[in-house]
């Protein structure tokens, strides 16, 4: 797994339904950070044939536009979260409601709505199964409109990036 710090795109929804078109040295500016999150500004800028300032000035408006976000990566492992799933979720009625609810609880880093056998997928990092359990059956399936769930557990994570560029 990759630790270190890294670029991602932003799964804030309100700025990804909403973003303007982003230019092509914006999307090298992101490709960039994705590589090294840490990558200086002046290197960035040789890369991508703008000034120092002026990449620092793109950046900042990518980080306020919800574009992207600067985040350090760790290996839940190593930082004593050794039970990671991901659930899946049926809903009753209305998504929202449920998905707000998924999105609030510190256990979960996403949520996704899906068109399939769920309407809902989340994944979940905790300490260890018995914070597994408690968090499926106490707090999730407990939330008004879950109809059921399904976990799949992590017996082992082979590949997690976030370099997938801007294609």
């Amino acid at each position: 797994m990759h630790s270190g710090l890294v670029a991602t795109r932003s799964a804030d929804p309100k700025s990804v339904n909403s973003a303007q078109p982003i230019d092509a040295v914006s999307l090298a500016i992101i490709e960039q950070l994705q590589e090294d999150g840490r990558r200086p500004y002046a290197a960035i800028g040789k890369a991508v044939g703008l000034s120092e300032a002026a990449v620092r000035q793109r950046v900042q408006k990518l980080l306020d536009q919800g574009v992207m976000q600067i985040v350090a990566v760790t290996d839940p492992l190593t930082v004593g979260f050794r039970r990671q799933a991901m659930v899946g979720v049926n809903v009753e009625g209305d998504l929202d409601p449920v998905a707000d609810a998924l999105t609030a609880m510190d256990e979960v880093e996403y949520v996704v709505v899906t068109a399939g056998s769920f309407d809902l997928l989340i994944e979940i990092v905790c300490e260890d199964d018995d914070h597994l359990l408690e968090t499926i059956n106490k707090r999730i399936r407990t939330l008004p409109g879950v109809r059921s769930t399904e976990s799949f557990v992590y017996l082992k994570l082979r590949k997690q990036t976030y370099t997938w560029g801007t294609r």
